[in-house]
């Protein structure tokens, strides 16, 4: 028996590496001669870096700015010319000094400089994976690192920050980085929302990184009045609202092709390959939702998987579908933790007891 084991993280719990190996752990304990590959999962968000080192890419580590302007150790992946950035590397909410969020200040100008460094070490290709961004400054600060000068209507330099957009008149590109042009950008993101708007960066996410409700609107009327000043084409464009607006950016001066995080991560291993021979696949993420409907790793690889008629298993913190939400998709079978172990924070805190004693479940089901 060959079991495929491609979980996405269980964010604010474990990686996608821990969870995939005690799936794996579990499931050798009681089938010692299964044959076990595992695909640790990135989707454009937080460790999609780690899942492609595990794939190949080979790790390169920098000092670069963080969200609030302090000096942080961020890596980039690099692959012969293909690079992977991670802004959550440089400019994520675990880069905040003492978890402190701030908003109106936080910058994405380190992974700006992560870019500049994917460039310096010959990349032509360069996936920006996006998620878990502390930032709501549409990428200004990462297309300052690049080269571009937001000036305010005095010709000085804006400061870094959504909460200083709203001051920006005019944007020159006249010493941005020559060697952007002849690469290839491709914004990998599992988010499709606009730049603006009550789906946008700032209503929808910038609460999660602490701004209050005026805050909120400050932060909307900063992206509109910048999107305005860029030339506002990208504004409602499919993932512009990723990563506070570090979408639009990308999309209206890197030129970036958007693209389902997960596809570009299931092509970039070449996946259909890995499911040759494959009995079944097991997959997951923390909160099986409406949201994962949409796109998220799970349904990337259900979908995968369904088209070279391999079951799929899904394991989970906990699903919140119900049978209208669920009708698209025909699981082998589906297994949360809380069912295991019904405290939640529990499930959250100590994953890996609950996990390997799912992955046995589910060996004893499959041996029988």
């Amino acid at each position: 028996m060959k079991i495929v084991i491609a979980p996405d993280s269980f964010k604010g719990s474990a990686s996608s590496i821990e969870i995939s190996t005690w799936i794996a752990d579990g499931i050798t304990s009681h089938i010692p001669q299964c044959e076990i590959v595992k695909v640790p999962i990135g989707d454009g968000g937080e460790g999609s870096l780690d899942a492609a080192l595990y794939a190949g890419f080979v790790a390169h580590e920098f000092n670069v700015s963080g969200p609030l302007g302090n000096s942080v150790r961020a890596r980039i992946g690099l692959r012969n010319d293909v690079a992977l950035v991670e802004l959550a590397e440089a400019s994520g909410l675990s880069q905040l000094p003492m978890q402190e969020r701030a908003p109106m200040i936080a910058t994405s100008f380190g992974t700006g400089e992560l870019i500049l460094r994917a460039l310096d070490k010959g990349a032509r290709t360069i996936i920006l994976a996006v998620g878990g961004s502390a930032c709501t400054d549409a990428g200004a600060g990462a297309l300052q690192a690049l080269g571009a000068h937001l000036l305010d209507a005095d010709g000085v330099e804006i400061i870094h920050g959504g909460g200083s957009l709203s001051s920006c008149a005019s944007i020159d590109l006249s010493n941005i980085d020559s060697r952007i042009a002849s690469t290839q950008f491709i914004l990998a993101s599992d988010v499709d929302n606009p730049l603006t708007g009550p789906h946008g960066a700032a209503h929808v996410y910038s609460p999660q990184k602490g701004a209050s409700p005026e805050q909120v609107i400050a932060l909307e009327n900063g992206l509109s009045h910048f999107a305005s000043i860029a030339g506002g084409s990208h504004v409602n464009s499919p993932g512009a609202g990723a990563a506070g607006g570090f979408g639009f950016m990308a999309l209206t001066f890197l030129s970036a092709i958007q693209q389902s995080g997960i596809d570009t991560f299931l092509s970039m291993i070449d996946f259909d390959t890995i499911l040759t021979g494959a009995d079944y696949v097991i997959t997951g993420e923390g909160k099986f939702d409406s949201q994962s409907m949409s796109g998220k790793a799970p349904i990337g690889i259900y979908t995968a998987a369904h088209n070279r008629d391999v079951p799929v298993i899904l394991v989970c913190g906990q699903s919140t579908l119900n049978s209208s939400d669920n009708k698209a998709i025909t699981l082998h079978s589906l297994y949360q933790l809380v069912e295991f172990e019904s405290d939640i924070n529990l499930c959250m805190k100590n994953p890996r007891p609950i996990v390997e004693k799912i992955g046995k479940t589910i060996a004893r089901t499959l041996a029988e």
